[in-house]
């Protein structure tokens, strides 16, 4: 096992101070399949108390549980001490810990075999009690122990099985499958913060459909994002080759992976469609055709419920939701210049590399073509062609601001201010060469001569 040189250093450590130093977790599985980890963890006997002892610069991040965080050559690892765990009480934590006298107790009370492996890098020793290895070799997930016993312990392993399957593509084994299908009680009790976390790594893994199935499949998809299966089994029109709910989990998959709020955009983009379908006649022979009018509309809504059900950001829920809204966009080529700047304006330039990556993904997710689109990429040229003239394309972009509007007119801060620079904004849009200051305030005085009533009230000139 080759390990960096600062997780050396902390066994080595701890060894010169009479303790154990065993690396566990996660980080032998992926070391195992070739991979980086991300962070690395050790089990010791040594006391959360000796740990800190030892350790210059150490955080008591997680005490009450036996963990504390060593801080060394800029990087940090999480030290916990052998423990046991007491009886679980509310499906999700132990009601009491007990430290342990050896690794092997320690292994006994985690998840799955895969992450039931140790390796001490002073003796260079493995231990591997429950044939972990063997499972990684053979790409399949189960449990240490009696599965529906793991299951009611910590009702958020349900939800890690599935993420495990979607990140490595490992298989469930099949008794621990069953027995998720035997726990829902205990993983609807998991905050949903816990279950968001979980949620968001089945988006970034290779392939995000494997881990959503395995919730469909399991029952766990029923209990956190149940609108995802109004669409399974909703047929669609001649351009796609799926159902609306594998259709969204294959344009999830086709979505990039660097973003996981794209990927969930992706997944929920046609989530309106079950309550938009209508059928029409499609020609004179009464042939009928599905048509979904307005579910992007419908669809930002119910994705707005399901983000806010999950507890994400407000910031989350505004992008995503703005991207499903916006997605049925229809450029032509008749489309004006103008007619480009208000999309620009009403999208954001900074989410246009989004909606189009979610178009892209999209298009790929009907299963019926590849790629981007050629209108989609004559329409991206166009666009650049219009930023890089620099002309207007939000308020802030105008040859004037809202001081300059008060002052040459004398006006106070108010409602007509807004109102002019967006009527300004909107002559710049067709016009662009009219952005500069001269021509500006002269539109300006004109928008006021319009709406000298709503002038008179700004500046207090109106007689009672």
């Amino acid at each position: 096992m080759k390990l960096p040189d600062y997780i050396i250093k902390v066994a080595e450590t701890l060894h010169k101070n009479g303790y154990q130093a065993w690396v566990v977790g996660g980080s032998l599985r992926d070391l195992i399949l070739g991979k980086e980890p991300n962070d690395y963890d050790i089990a010791t006997d040594a006391r959360p108390e000796d740990v800190m002892k030892i350790f210059r610069r150490v955080i008591p991040t997680g005490i009450k549980h036996g963990t504390v965080t060593v801080l060394i050559d800029k990087n940090s690892i999480e030290v916990t001490t052998f423990r046991k765990d007491g009886k679980y009480i509310d499906g999700r934590r132990p009601e009491y810990i007990t430290y342990a006298s050896s690794i092997y107790e320690d292994i006994s009370r985690r998840d799955f075999t895969i992450n039931g492996i140790a390796y001490n890098p002073i003796t260079d020793q493995i231990i591997d009690p429950y044939n972990g290895i063997e499972d990684i070799k053979n790409k399949v997930i189960r449990t240490i122990g009696n599965p529906i016993e793991r299951f009611h312990e910590d009702g958020l392993r349900c939800y890690r099985a599935c993420r495990f399957s979607s990140q490595l593509n490992f298989t469930i084994e099949t008794n621990t499958y069953e027995s998720i299908k035997k726990s829902l009680d205990v993983a609807s009790k998991i905050s949903a913060e816990r279950v968001r976390e979980e949620f968001i790594k089945i988006l970034q893994s290779s392939k995000p459909s494997v881990g959503i199935e395995c919730m469909r499949k399991s029952g766990l998809l029923k209990i956190t994002i149940p609108e995802l299966l109004d669409g399974y089994g909703v047929e669609q029109n001649k351009y796609h080759r799926y159902d609306v709910y594998y259709h969204n989990l294959y344009t999830c998959d086709a979505a990039t992976e660097k973003d996981y709020r794209i990927r969930l955009a992706a997944l929920l983009h046609d989530i309106g469609k079950p309550y938009a379908k209508k059928e029409i006649k499609e020609n004179e022979k009464g042939s009928k055709k599905s048509v979904f009018y307005n579910h992007e509309i419908i669809g930002a809504t119910i994705a707005k419920i399901i983000m806010k059900r999950l507890k994400f950001s407000n910031a989350d829920v505004n992008f995503v939701t703005h991207l499903i809204r916006n997605h049925m966009f229809h450029y032509t080529e008749n489309w004006t210049d103008g007619a480009v700047r208000r999309f620009l304006r009403k999208i954001g330039i900074e989410n246009l590399d989004a909606l189009f990556e979610l178009r892209k993904a999209d298009r790929i997710g009907n299963g019926l073509k590849r790629g981007e689109s050629n209108a989609i990429k004559r329409f991206k040229e166009r666009i650049e062609k219009i930023i890089e003239q620099e002309n207007a394309i939000t308020v802030k972009d105008l040859a004037v601001n809202g001081y300059d509007i008060m002052n040459t007119f004398n006006l106070k801060p108010g409602p007509i201010v807004g109102k002019i620079l967006n009527e300004l904004l909107e002559v710049i849009l067709d016009e662009p060469e009219k952005n500069n200051k001269e021509a500006l305030l002269q539109i300006a005085k004109e928008i006021l001569e319009k709406n000298q009533n709503l002038k008179e009230v700004e500046t207090g000139s109106r007689t009672k």
